[in-house]
């Protein structure tokens, strides 16, 4: 995750999709190893940086900087070469801070945390005292977020083979969203807003279903037809199952937008996952003579 450290000037960080581009952890050797289109400065994050610089000047000079701290997560800095477009919010930081510098590419393999960043000329990236993303999952932490609340099938409910099982959730703040929360400290506040983007259902008996939204509700006049949304027909009976009942389970997966206010501003995303059960008896059809 990309941290700002008070030795810098304040630092805007974006998540954005980038051309690929190997990534090294700073090994003392002053080397980047892979080929990239980007002219390479790379740093290992630390809590106090202190390093040595490559013998080159300009393109293709590299250094590494290391840290005291043993715990501090590892980060590479990767000076983008061409730079972005004037329009490109980190380089509108730049300008705003005023002075020379450059954005760099930023990945923690630790955190899987993959950003750019603005950094004045003769300032080596370093550890900041507030990490944005530490108080987003703060922030995700106030949610509650919780698994669906199944509204159909119902654990009380009796289902036929071969009848169109209609599936959806009840939908509240902590359970579909939309939620949102803030958390805040040395003066930067991290807003994150949380909504689930997809409901994975194993229905017990083998079959998985993918829904993009909460699914339709049943009514009366809809007889036999199949969910317009999100259903399953199930073709065997559940009688032979532990307790007579398909153990049914639905993952909800938790999109999280983060956004920084002071500090530099700054965004970010993160995934949850959520997951309840709910046991589904599936009985014969019954033929009536």
């Amino acid at each position: 995750m990309l941290r700002r450290g008070a030795a810098t000037a304040a630092a805007v960080v974006l998540t954005v999709v980038l051309a690929p581009a190997a990534y090294a952890e700073g090994d003392g050797s002053g080397l980047c190893e892979g080929a990239s289109m980007y002219v390479k400065v790379c740093a290992q994050d630390g809590s106090r940086a202190s390093g040595t610089s490559g013998s080159g000047e300009g393109e293709g000079a590299a250094s590494t900087s290391s840290a005291d701290s043993s715990d501090a997560p590892k980060c590479t800095y990767e000076k983008l070469n061409p730079q972005p477009p004037a329009e490109n919010l980190a380089m509108q930081e730049g300008k705003r801070q005023g002075g020379t510098g450059a954005v760099y590419r930023v990945v923690c393999p630790d955190t899987g945390r993959i950003g750019v960043v603005w950094i004045p000329d003769g300032t080596d990236p370093a550890v900041p005292a507030i990490d944005p993303e530490v108080l987003a999952r703060q922030a995700v932490d106030k949610m509650k977020l919780a698994g669906p609340d199944v509204a159909s099938p119902r654990a009380a409910g009796k289902y036929t083979v071969g009848v169109p099982v209609w599936m959806w959730v009840n939908q509240s703040a902590t359970t579909y969203g939309p939620n949102s929360a803030s958390a805040t400290a040395g003066g930067v506040t991290v807003t994150a807003a949380a909504k689930v983007s997809k409901i994975v259902w194993q229905m017990g008996d083998g079959a998985t279903v993918t829904c993009t939204g909460p699914g339709t509700a049943y009514q009366a006049s809809d007889g036999m037809a199949k969910s317009p949304t999100c259903g399953h027909v199930y073709t065997t009976t559940s009688a032979h199952e532990p307790g007579g009942t398909f153990a049914l389970s639905a993952t909800s997966t938790w999109t999280i937008t983060w956004q920084v206010t002071g500090g530099g501003g700054g965004t970010g995303q993160l995934t949850e996952t959520r997951q309840s059960q709910v046991p589904v008896a599936i009985g014969e059809l019954q033929v009536v003579r």
